[in-house]
């Protein structure tokens, strides 16, 4: 009589464990599990036999509970194997990026003679695939994105940040009645101050299609008063766009020119009249003049070229530098053509 009734007590809980599982709340798995003993070994850990399904004791090999249920995955996966294909049937995660939600069924293409009727064509197809017109311009403008961004190679961080900003200014409507091109070069342009890797508007114009720098500029005052304080691009940093300037000059003495070229413009703006002036333009004067200095002097041509500014500009910004050489140089530098002797244009 004992024994029957632990028996159908062992039943019971075996039951409870079948129920719970099969209702889908795998969470209470281990507790259910924990209160499964043997009768004669109470205290001993229990072993799973995953083929069949059992709770083992190791000690006596009784088997305490049957049936159980595998919340592991169906099938095997291995991880230096990657020629297998994804055995997941939940499909893909939802992409942000898209208005709607893109949970679909696609049906694979079929081989056997089953799949195909009496002309050899498929007989199940997964038919057109309907796309709402909000995510046909919003995948337009990112493959747009992708096509400017190559151009120049940008990174995918920017590249993501530029295809969000594009989502919110389509989602806000703040650039109506703007160009697609000039959208998308201001996304651009944006995310790049955004993640410290800047970009003058005029490089910008250079890899967009139709839109100028004056389009540009518009759509960046729109976008930026769009934009929560947190998130609005801070001003381009003399510091970052000497160094490229300067690599596309190949320069002997390229890090003391880069150095001295941006103490100079540091301290240009502190002492000379130049704050309204582009960064850009500052940059390529303070150029100019460090390569001056230090003597290896390269043409007005060249450095225009490297910063992407009018020669004329750059010339009427070294003009107004020129009176204060002897106090924009470090203390330390070492002149080779002493800053009375510098070229006056």
């Amino acid at each position: 009589m004992m024994e029957n009734l632990a028996s159908l007590s062992s039943c019971l809980i075996v039951s409870f464990l079948i129920l719970d599982l099969t209702s889908g709340n795998s969470q209470n798995m281990s507790r259910y599990v924990k209160q499964l003993a043997c009768r004669f070994h109470p205290e001993a850990t229990l072993v799973e036999d995953y083929r069949a399904g059992d709770m083992v004791c190791p000690e006596c090999g009784l088997v305490v509970g049957d049936r159980m249920v595998d919340v592991g995955s169906e099938w095997r996966t291995f991880s230096n194997d990657k020629e297998t294909k994804d055995m997941s049937r939940v499909g893909a995660a939802e992409n942000p990026l898209f208005g709607s939600d893109n949970l679909e069924t696609v049906m694979s293409l079929g081989t056997g003679s089953g799949a195909l009727d009496e002309f050899g064509k498929q007989k199940y197809s997964n038919g057109p695939r309907q796309m709402s017109s909000a995510d046909k311009a919003l995948r337009s403008g990112y493959d747009a994105i992708r096509q400017m961004a190559g151009r120049i190679n940008l990174s995918s961080r920017i590249i993501n940040r530029a295809f969000s900003l594009f989502k919110q200014c389509y989602e806000n409507k703040c650039v109506r009645g703007r160009s697609q091109d000039a959208i998308v070069a201001t996304c651009i342009y944006i995310a790049c101050r955004q993640e410290g890797a800047q970009r003058t508007i005029k490089e910008i114009c250079a890899i967009s299609t139709s839109a100028s720098k004056k389009d540009i500029g518009r759509c960046f005052k729109q976008i930026v008063q769009n934009l929560p304080n947190s998130n609005r691009p801070e001003s381009i940093d003399i510091k970052n766009l000497v160094p490229r300037f300067c690599n596309h000059l190949e320069l002997r003495q390229e890090n003391l020119i880069q150095k001295t070229a941006v103490y100079i413009a540091e301290r240009a703006k502190e002492l000379c009249d130049i704050q309204s002036r582009a960064p850009d333009s500052i940059a390529g004067a303070s150029i100019y003049m460090a390569c001056a200095a230090a003597g290896e002097r390269k043409p007005m041509k060249e450095i225009q070229v490297a910063a992407g500014v009018m020669e004329s500009t750059i010339r009427q910004i070294y003009k107004i530098m020129l009176p204060k050489a002897a106090e924009l140089f470090p203390a330390d530098f070492a002149f080779k053509c002493p800053p009375a002797n510098l070229p006056q244009s």
